[in-house]
């Protein structure tokens, strides 16, 4: 039985241990606590590069595989990460030697975010790149933030900062948080400003259904203080029945003509995306970006409005946007060759493929668009949205469809057919084929792709490097 006197954190904490410190979340957390001079050791199941010479290159000592020794040393702190179950050998060690432990928003709540406001996205979709336009429009205004974020930011070359200011910006997650603590991450956070971006069914290895994740958000929505402010989008019913029970100001924002924050007249003029953004039905100042696609643009409104709130000035956000570089794996473009583009993205839920297809259609000119697909995630290796993603793919002119790599994860009978998918795919008139590997995809592109096409490769993994192998053999 779990406990609870020992799920705190102690002041005189000077040793922790992460586990499955490789993660991007623990990685970051590890790092920032090393940067706040505590000695920091790891472990995870699989311990390779890029990220476990980069956490020894911070300091920290990092351990292969999970082991009853690795925390005999007895650290003042062990940070349990959300994959580790109850039976985990390392675990169970810290239980019969009496260790603290916590959660990772636990720590960062009270390593990093103890003393300053902190500004949380939330919703199924956007997080990532919401969070990064904040960070980077709150840095640009001198605010010298801190934050942690799913995503690495080109402009800091990565996923986390520690600063002076008085601002501390987080991804609202809300998949679980511990083996002990059964509850989305953002249930840990008190947020002075919220960002609800979209509510759908996802991570259904965790929720039973679309009114299981609204319980969630209506849990956490209705917990935001009197004195919080939420903006929240203005076109998902989902969050249209979640905000009445707000105690919070409610502010809405998206296209709706009586939204107090609304995008107004779009143009593009490549590589440049223009916008204009409304404030209670004025205009308040046209905006550029190099991000495209219309969920990008509301992405921004949100980032707008917020920094409206802090009084940051729209010539100062504009300039912030101007200079954003982007996140890597979203609409990442890894590089051309014989004319060909071959651009990275992390959509993996039937809307997310949807909207990023679209987005980047409106980008290729006179060539294709070859949409290739590996699903990966508990949910989309699922046949919950077998359906949805037929309709997902409407805009691009050649689809590639890999066999999820890990169907032995889901249930009997709940998998997801990417047989089935590509014949609903044809039947709704498009071109698309079915993979049971990355190498048969590549060769098969290799012998497709012609110039001007982009090829779109959305996967929520590394999907065999296929990026860099499709550029080495184009």
């Amino acid at each position: 039985m779990l406990d609870l006197n020992r799920n705190r954190i102690d002041d005189g904490v000077r040793t922790i241990h992460l586990t499955a410190v490789c993660g991007t979340g623990m990685g970051a957390l590890a790092c920032m606590l090393r940067d706040l001079g505590f000695e920091v050791t790891g472990s995870d199941q699989k311990v390779y590069p890029p990220m476990s010479t980069f956490l020894e290159q911070k300091g920290i000592r990092i351990m292969n595989g999970y082991q009853p020794a690795n925390v005999d040393y007895g650290p003042d702190l062990v940070v349990v990460g959300n994959v580790i179950s109850r039976d985990n050998p390392e675990v169970m060690q810290v239980h019969h030697l009496g260790l603290p432990f916590c959660s990772m928003p636990q720590a960062l709540n009270h390593f990093v975010a103890r003393g300053k406001q902190t500004l949380l996205v939330s919703g199924t979709h956007g997080k990532t790149t919401t969070s990064s336009i904040l960070a980077w429009v709150l840095h640009e205004a001198g605010f010298d933030p801190s934050f942690m974020i799913g995503g690495l930011l080109k402009n800091f070359d990565s996923n986390y900062r520690l600063g002076n200011g008085p601002y501390f910006v987080v991804e609202g997650d809300e998949y679980d948080t511990a083996y002990f603590d059964k509850v989305p991450k953002f249930f840990h956070y008190a947020p002075q400003v919220a960002v609800t971006t979209s509510i759908e069914f996802d991570h259904a290895d965790i929720f039973n259904d679309l009114d299981h994740v609204k319980a969630a958000f209506a849990r956490f929505l209705s917990g935001l203080s009197a004195s919080s402010r939420l903006l929240a989008f203005d076109d998902d019913k989902n969050i249209d029945e979640l905000v009445g029970g707000c105690q919070c100001m409610v502010q809405r924002y998206g296209q709706r003509d009586d939204s107090p924050w609304r995008l107004g007249d779009i143009s593009l003029d490549p590589p440049w995306t223009k916008f204009e953004v409304l404030k209670n039905a004025r205009p308040l100042a046209r905006f550029r970006t190099r991000l495209f696609g219309e969920h990008n643009l509301l992405n921004a409104l949100a980032v707008i409005a917020v920094a409206d709130q802090l009084d940051i000035r729209p010539a100062t956000i504009g300039a912030a946007l101007e200079s954003f570089e982007g996140i890597k794996r979203r609409q990442e473009v890894r590089g051309q060759k014989n004319q060909i583009t071959v651009m990275d993205d992390f959509a993996h839920h039937p809307t997310a493929v949807h909207e990023t297809v679209r987005a980047v259609k409106a980008t290729v000119g006179t060539g294709r668009l070859i949409a290739v697909f590996e699903p990966r995630t508990a949910t989309s290796m699922r046949s919950i949205f077998q359906d949805e993603y037929a309709r997902s793919f409407d805009m691009a002119d050649l689809i590639c469809i890999r066999r999820p790599p890990q169907v032995r994860k889901i249930p009997a009978g709940q998998e997801l057919s990417p047989e089935r998918l590509v014949r609903d795919l044809n039947e709704r008139g498009k071109e698309a084929y079915f993979f049971t590997d990355t190498d048969a995809i590549i060769d098969f592109l290799i012998r497709t792709a012609r110039p001007s096409d982009l090829i779109l490769i959305m996967s929520n993994g590394g999907f065999d490097n296929i990026h860099q192998r499709l550029l080495d053999n184009l």
